[in-house]
């Protein structure tokens, strides 16, 4: 008997060191996805979508041009018709395009791995884990295709709503997996309002991927009322907005009051405060900057870099609702998907 004990702790040794890379692994693999989300937003702010007029390469190649020297001299002519206007060539925004092409294959390689490393470690044990990271892998090279098709299609405002749509689809497939990963490991306190609870926070998540995707058109919008009033006018822009903008800044009201409700249900329910209680202030703190930066677009006239910080902070707000729901069903969730040992 104590052999087989011994056996079974040499045996835990390296799966545990192995789950611990995962976990580490998908860390870092989910954060990467939000500084993605960051740079696409960067993208959008400083008008770089079509830095790179031409997918997958560049201006024709795969390291773009630093200066209008590189380019052939009837680049005009070449590229002016996708260029909407600006035909003359800007190393900063093509650069902007590059590099925020350069990180999502970056975060295909790290999901990639993180899909070999969930195989190795949870294949015998647990392979729902191993299928989410698995379709983290196919959607990833799902968004590379979205991304040649936002090109394409010059911005098309419905490809650039999908292509975020799937960003978000990617951040949900990730947590899970991750989440999943400490079933076993983790202990959360004792709730005792966990089912209206639960619901709370599935309706507040619905109103925030809404939310998110609503902003991606008031962006749009942004874009065309700029260009129709130009610089001068910047702090008159939000005026020009209508219903849509409304609506954005409507909903944001619901979700801030939706969000403190909930950490009301949380801190009354909750008699030992552990993680589900700090991870709902950190929501809170996330919560109130997004608004503070709403706000400060509004009023400030839509500052290029409060922009791709407001949509982050949307997304990682989501992103923390989606943890909070998982651990309070933590049971009834990874249990029902428990695959066969």
């Amino acid at each position: 008997m104590i052999h087989n004990l011994q056996s079974c702790e040499s045996l835990s040794k390296p799966y545990m060191r192995q789950g611990k890379i995962f976990r580490n692994l998908g860390f870092w693999t989910i954060g990467a996805v939000y500084i993605l989300i960051l740079i696409g937003g960067i993208v959008r702010a400083t008008g770089s979508g079509m830095g790179c007029p031409d997918w997958p390469k560049c201006f024709g190649t795969w390291i773009p041009p630093t200066d209008i020297s590189q380019l052939p001299s009837n680049y005009k002519e070449i590229y002016g018709a996708k260029l909407k206007g600006e035909i003359e060539f800007n190393a900063l925004k093509t650069w902007i395009e590059y590099i925020n092409r350069l990180v999502g294959v970056l975060i295909g390689l790290l999901v990639f791995a993180t899909f070999l490393s969930s195989f190795f470690t949870f294949w015998k044990k647990d392979k729902v884990i191993v299928t989410l990271t698995f379709i983290a892998t196919l959607l990833v090279g799902f968004e590379g295709w979205l991304g040649s098709k936002v090109v394409s299609s010059e911005l098309h405002p419905v490809m650039i709503t999908l292509h975020m749509l799937v960003s978000l689809i990617i951040v949900f497939v990730l947590l899970y997996a991750v989440a999943r990963s400490y079933n076993e490991i983790i202990e959360i306190e004792s709730i005792t309002d966990r089912t209206s609870l639960s619901f709370l926070l599935t309706a507040t998540m619905f109103l925030t991927v809404g939310q998110i995707l609503l902003g991606t058109q008031v962006r749009e919008m942004v874009d065309q009322v700029s260009y129709l009033m130009g610089e001068t006018l910047r702090t008159e822009w939000v005026a020009n907005l209508g219903g849509k903008f409304k609506m954005h800044a409507f909903f944001s009201i619901i979700i801030l009051a939706a969000n403190t409700l909930i950490y009301y249900k949380v801190d009354i329910s909750i008699t030992e405060k552990k993680v589900v209680f700090k991870l709902t202030k950190w929501l809170m703190i996330v919560i109130g900057i997004e608004m503070i930066s709403g706000l400060s677009l509004a009023y400030l006239g839509f500052p290029r870099f409060l922009q791709p910080i407001h949509l982050t902070l949307g997304v990682l707000a989501l992103g923390i609702q989606f943890i909070i729901y998982l651990l309070l069903n933590k049971e009834r969730v990874f249990r029902s998907m428990a695959s066969p040992s």
